[in-house]
C-alpha cells in the first residue's frame, strides 16, 4: 500500500473528539496557545514520572482479540495512553503489560480518542497518532500510578537510539528491538527492526523516557515486517497532547 501525502498547509491541525459508542465526532473548539499561534515550536517539557515505565505498553483489544499496541503516556489525571490513529475502532480495551496471554493490571475501558482533524478529514500519514482516555470500573487508580509512563518528546529531531516496543497479531507477549531511527520524509520516521508484522500499530518508539513516534504514518507503519515507520512528533501533536493531558 503506498500512502498518499498531503501538503501540510492544506492540513486542518484542529483536534476532533471521537467519543467512542456513541459514534460522535465533535470538534474540541480548542484554540492554539500564544506560542502556537506565533508560530513558535512546541517542545513538552512535563516532569517525568517518578514511577519507571515498566508496564507502560500493552496491548489494544477488540472482539476478544488483540489487534494493535498503546502505551501510557504521562497525563495530570494519569489515563491516558497513546497508540497510532489508523488502529482507532469501536469497543476497544487496553491491557497494559500484557504478556503469554496474560492481563496482569486487566483490561481498561477505552472511554474516548482525540484525532488531529487532518487525520479525520484525510487520514493524512503525517497525523498517525490518537491519544486514548481509559478506565477500569470500580478501581481509583489512575492507570499510570500502577504502570508508569514515557513522557512525550516532540521536536526532537530524527536521528535516535530508540526502543521499539509491539504485540504481533499472532502472539501473546510482546516483540522488543533496539534500533537507529533515520529520516524517512519530511515528517516521517524509519527504523529497520525484524520482526515487527501487523499487530505491532501503535508501538511506541522510546528513548530516554520519552516517547517520540508510534508504528504508524507512511504505509500505516511499513509493508514489511522488518522495516517500521512513524509520524514526526512535532506541534501537531504537542497541539493535540495539550487538549487532552490536563
Amino acid at each position: 500500500m503506498v500512502a498518499i501525502k498531503f501538503p501540510r498547509s492544506a492540513l486542518a491541525i484542529a483536534a476532533a473528539l471521537l467519543v467512542l459508542g456513541a459514534g460522535l465526532v465533535l470538534g474540541t473548539g480548542t484554540t492554539s496557545d500564544d506560542a502556537y499561534a506565533a508560530g513558535a515550536p512546541i517542545t513538552t517539557s512535563a516532569a517525568a514520572p517518578a514511577k519507571p515505565a515498566v508496564s507502560a505498553v500493552g496491548a489494544l483489544f477488540a472482539d476478544g482479540n488483540h489487534f494493535c499496541t498503546a502505551s501510557v503516556v504521562h497525563s495530570a489525571v494519569g489515563n491516558l495512553v497513546l497508540t497510532a490513529a489508523h488502529c482507532v475502532k469501536d469497543g476497544m480495551a487496553f491491557a497494559p503489560g500484557y504478556h503469554d496471554g496474560v492481563a496482569p493490571l486487566g483490561m481498561w475501558t477505552v472511554t474516548s480518542v482525540a484525532v488531529a482533524g487532518g487525520w479525520t478529514s484525510s487520514a493524512d500519514p503525517d497525523l498517525d497518532f490518537a491519544f486514548l482516555t481509559v478506565r477500569q470500573p470500580g478501581n481509583p487508580a489512575s492507570l499510570e500510578s500502577l504502570t508508569g509512563a514515557n513522557v512525550l518528546g516532540t521536536n526532537r529531531g530524527f536521528e535516535h537510539r530508540i526502543t521499539l516496543t509491539g504485540y504481533p497479531d499472532t502472539a501473546d507477549s510482546p516483540v522488543v528491538c533496539d534500533g537507529n531511527t533515520t529520516q524517512s520524509d519530511s515528517y516521517q520516521l524509519r527504523v529497520a527492526c525484524p520482526g515487527f508484522p501487523d499487530g505491532t500499530s501503535g508501538g511506541p518508539w522510546v528513548t530516554e523516557g520519552a516517547v517520540i513516534g508510534v508504528i504508524g504514518g507512511y504505509q500505516l507503519g511499513g509493508d514489511t515486517p522488518d522495516v517500521s515507520y512513524s509520524p514526526y512528533f512535532d506541534d501537531d501533536i504537542a497541539k493535540l497532547y495539550a487538549s487532552v493531558s490536563g
